[in-house]
């Protein structure tokens, strides 16, 4: 093959990377699969299962990476046995410490520790190892046109800044969450220094960067407004979405069950207590009515104690945490979906990957959050559902009625429409195809 007709060449660097499960992994994995489909030839970076430090596993992603895709795993360097050493845990925790009881001093030690000693966070130490391993490639001779590196953490940003520096790559910077404006970064106590170092990498990366990609307009606002040498035109809302081959199984809503199903991450910043309130008023008005509500997925020891403390016991399932394709076989066996968004600094722009998901599904999602967010504009454009505030109790009671008096008609509430093809992880892979060209 000629050489101007060989395919374009990206190196993609991230961390999470199955094994490794949860929300994180699924962004690059799904792009590395498409990729192949606008000639594109990813080679990926990622860290040694074996020493990785991941909060959840889950083996069956695996089976989305494209046969032939080089996957190069590397060594690495963290504090995280000390953290399991320290606190008796036997997973590392979640970013920002989510879902973390309020703390022993081990914990909020390791915080302190982690915000003023490990900038921008713990993960840094696996970035000699990257840059090692691309290094040799060079070496060896070979060439590559473009590097996508993947974030969080956000230290895998300052591999992308260095590889810039050494080769001149095209660099596109994907940031699936806000850096300093995180809505956890408070809890990490950094002292000024600290603050300051962390915040003139995060202006390095979105200065240098040739593309900044982000999963909403309320993160690229944020992001826009760090530096007035930020060309504004390389800020990219490039949001998650839905691999069309995850449901492949037809809707399955139960007929014995008005069943309301949330997945993912539950923590205390998730105010529900009103929503719980408003379902366990509702069952009470509708006894012959079987309402449901599951959690899939981490929950807080005291939303666990909210739902009990609402009258919900009987009412409520708790499902510890799940392989992907199982998370989305309860979507299917759902009614309606529920999706909240924390009551956190900056949470207008949180949107969550799962939301696409839910949206592909085809079931009605009642979102409690803040009106006006990216998830209520998304709900709103899609005509997927509604968002109410937390403690608009009034209006999630009517939400449950409405949803009650539906099911009484029909038990099958799935919306009548096509899934946005739009949020499609293939058509956004095509869109990033676009910019790694260039």
């Amino acid at each position: 093959m000629p050489e101007s007709a060989r395919p374009l060449r990206l190196l993609v660097i991230t961390y999470y990377w199955p094994p490794s499960g949860g929300a994180g992994v699924q962004r690059s994995l799904k792009f590395v699969k498409h990729l192949p489909e606008f000639g594109i030839e990813p080679t990926v970076i990622t860290v040694d299962a074996a020493r990785a430090a991941y909060p959840v596993l889950d083996e069956s992603l695996a089976a989305d990476v494209p046969a032939g895709v080089r996957v190069i795993r590397t060594s690495t360097f963290e504090p995280f046995d000390s953290y399991k050493r320290l606190t008796g845990r036997r997973q590392v925790p979640f970013g920002g410490f989510v879902g973390e009881n309020k703390a022993s001093r081990s914990q909020q030690l390791f915080k302190f520790v982690r915000g003023n000693l490990f900038i921008p966070d713990a993960r840094r130490g696996w970035n000699r190892f990257v840059l090692d391993a691309v290094a040799k490639l060079v070496e060896a001779g070979e060439q590559f046109d473009a590097v996508l590196t993947s974030s969080p953490p956000h230290s895998t940003q300052l591999i992308g800044l260095e590889l810039k520096r050494r080769y001149g790559l095209r660099w596109l910077a994907d940031l699936r969450d806000p850096w300093t404006d995180i809505y956890y970064y408070k809890e990490l106590n950094h002292l000024p220094p600290a603050r300051w170092l962390d915040a003139r990498y995060e202006r390095q990366v979105l200065e240098q960067a040739d593309v900044v990609l982000v999963t909403s307009p309320h993160t690229k606002r944020i992001f826009a407004a760090k530096s007035t040498q930020i060309d504004p035109d390389k800020l990219v809302v490039l949001p998650n979405g839905y691999d069309e081959a995850d449901f492949r199984e037809p809707s399955q809503p139960p007929q014995n069950a008005l069943l309301i199903t949330h997945t993912g991450t539950i923590a205390d910043t998730y105010r529900l207590d009103q929503l719980l309130a408003a379902a366990a008023e509702c069952a009470r008005r509708h006894p012959d009515v079987p309402l449901r509500l599951r959690f899939v997925g981490k929950v807080s020891d005291g939303i666990r104690q909210q739902a009990e403390a609402a009258g919900l016991t009987g009412r409520v399932e708790f499902v510890a945490f799940v392989p992907h394709h199982e998370s989305v076989g309860y979507l299917l066996r759902s009614t309606a979906l529920l999706l909240v968004i924390p009551d956190v600094a900056n949470n207008r722009g949180i949107l969550p990957g799962k939301v696409f998901e839910y949206l592909a599904a085809n079931k009605p999602i009642l979102c409690v959050g803040p009106l006006g967010s990216d998830a209520d504009l998304l709900l709103r454009e899609t005509g997927a559902g509604r968002t109410l505030p937390p403690d608009a109790y009034a209006d999630l009671l009517d939400a449950f009625e409405g949803l009650v008096a539906r099911w009484r008609i029909n038990p099958n509430l799935d919306l009548p429409g096509p899934r946005p093809t739009r949020y499609s992880r293939r058509a956004l892979t095509e869109q990033l195809a676009g910019m790694v060209m260039g």
